[in-house]
């Protein structure tokens, strides 16, 4: 068993999901074993960014993206599988944690705002 730790992104995304949403989302990456990061399949998946390796686990709605740093799991995004956000790490494409951030809900809203004048 692995010690599961959240960023402040990830719990950001866990805290807006009520008590039993929230033991459901973690319950698949609290189950992971080694043997299961060894030979990553369906619905763990393995990917390089720059010099760290992530894996991505589909969890329902949630996509968790974390590292594996000895016995410690370190989740670095709760996504929602049919964000923007998730896309972008999913294709492997360039994205910074600030571009991350910039992608936060009220960004979007801004846009939207823009486009009803």
């Amino acid at each position: 068993m692995y010690q599961v730790t959240f960023s402040e992104q990830a719990m950001h995304e866990l805290n807006r999901l009520d008590k039993l949403a929230q033991l459901d989302a973690i319950e698949p990456i609290s189950g992971l074993r080694p043997a299961d990061l060894a030979h990553p399949r369906e619905p763990l998946g393995h990917f390089r960014r720059g010099a760290k390796a992530f894996f991505r686990l589909r969890a329902g709605e949630w996509r968790f993206y974390f590292e594996a740093l000895g016995e410690t799991l370190h989740v670095n995004y709760i996504l929602h599988k049919n964000s923007l956000e998730d896309f972008l790490l999913r294709n492997k494409l360039p994205v910074s944690e600030q571009q991350l951030v910039e992608q936060h809900s009220q960004f979007w809203k801004y846009l939207e705002s823009l486009t009803k004048k």
